[in-house]
């Protein structure tokens, strides 16, 4: 079964102004199926939201935590819900 989640993830290291949100939206276009939005948070760490089939939203997550990434990935931390919607495609914000 490949239902529909909301995947939020935090993207901990050297992932600020080396093109990460570019990259990750870039992933998620070409994963298909998902949307949502990728944005630096004031603290260093840039956050994912991505709506989709569970399969696809758990391969962008393995690419965070382990694809050939911009910068330097030193860890990443998720949390799994229902979706919620009011997305259009896959955005940088």
């Amino acid at each position: 079964m490949n239902e529909n989640v909301r995947l939020t993830a935090w993207v901990r290291g050297r992932v600020q102004g080396v093109g990460f949100r570019w990259w990750t939206r870039a992933t998620a276009l070409e994963t298909g199926g998902m949307t949502g939005y990728v944005s630096n948070l004031a603290d260093g760490r840039v956050q994912v939201v991505a709506e989709g089939g569970r399969e696809r939203c758990e391969r962008l997550l393995d690419w965070l935590r382990h694809g050939d990434t911009p910068g330097r990935v030193d860890g990443v931390t998720e949390i799994w819900g229902d979706p919620r919607g009011g997305y259009d495609g896959f955005q940088i914000r």
